[in-house]
């Protein structure tokens, strides 16, 4: 398991935006792309879950190197809430339903563009991993909030 990087996450922007793919970075990768000093083991998307979403994905998926088996393109297809991707180029969750956040839709419209990286708004980030409530999304928190914080005060 090594350590998410950018290029992966070029490579993610690119091969989605082939295939018309409606995503969102969301969680740790998300938050790095917006400029959060810290690493992932993964990259997190909060994915569009309409089914011509989920088989431009399948593609995007498999031209990028994931051997996904009939049962995950399936699953892809039809949004499962959580789809966790061991199989290919890097590790990767599909995610249809995040903790935290009601619709993809009003997600969209808060997100932020990065170097054409679609990002989850800092906001929803935090409000996912509050959410989600795990130990290491606790830990993490505090940190992305000073983040938040130390963003907000650049822009004011």
């Amino acid at each position: 398991m090594g350590i998410f990087e950018y290029r992966q996450a070029e490579e993610i922007r690119d091969a989605f935006s082939r295939y018309g793919v409606r995503y969102l970075f969301l969680g740790k990768s998300g938050a790095i792309l917006l400029g959060y000093p810290d690493t992932t083991q993964d990259a997190d998307l909060f994915m569009d879950k309409s089914q011509e979403n989920g088989a431009a994905a399948v593609n995007a998926l498999r031209e990028l190197g994931f051997a996904l088996s009939d049962e995950q393109a399936a699953e892809i297809i039809h949004g499962k809430d959580f789809v966790q991707l061991k199989n290919g180029p890097f590790d990767l969750d599909l995610i249809f339903a995040p903790d935290g956040i009601e619709k993809f839709e009003d997600a969209w419209h808060r997100r932020s563009e990065v170097q054409g990286f679609p990002v989850c708004s800092i906001d929803d980030i935090i409000a996912s991993k509050r959410a989600a409530n795990r130990p290491k999304d606790r830990e993490s928190i505090v940190r992305l909030e000073s983040f938040r914080d130390y963003i907000r005060s650049k822009h004011d």
